[in-house]
């Protein structure tokens, strides 16, 4: 099965934050995002939100939304600040985000390092828990291994 043909990544990874407004903004502020769309909700909630960094996106919404799979998510703060994923940011300059996560609060679960496969990287936690891994390491055009 091939996957669809986009502009950008056919891996999209989605995010239920309890206060999505407040993650947009962290986001952009924290790795430079863009909010692309931002639909509302009831009761200023997002009912779900399209956010831009090259040719990356994530989408997010309320995690008060209602739908088929609602009760299939957790927020980290919900199970005891544990994840059962990440998401890999691959920045061109992986010392100038650690910065920027640090100014917009970022609990930093790893300090900005030089990776033996090659780049700096660091790991942190956002605003709600989620956990982040920021790197320089570019795995599309690593040929080793």
């Amino acid at each position: 099965m091939a996957a669809a043909q986009t502009a950008g990544s056919p891996v999209i990874p989605a995010l239920r934050y309890r206060d999505a407004h407040a993650a947009i903004a962290w986001l952009q502020r924290a790795f430079g995002f863009r909010a692309k769309q931002v639909f509302a909700g009831p009761d200023n909630s997002v009912a779900h939100a399209e956010l831009t960094l090259g040719s990356g996106m994530i989408m997010l919404g309320s995690a008060s939304n209602p739908g088929p799979q609602t009760q299939l998510f957790a927020n980290p703060a919900e199970i005891g600040g544990r994840v059962t994923q990440s998401i890999y940011l691959l920045v061109p300059d992986a010392a100038a985000t650690y910065d920027s996560a640090q100014a917009a609060g970022a609990e930093i679960t790893m300090p900005l390092a030089e990776m033996s496969y090659g780049g700096k990287a660091f790991g942190c936690r956002d605003l709600e828990g989620y956990l982040w891994s920021i790197g320089e390491y570019d795995p599309w055009t690593n040929a080793g291994g």
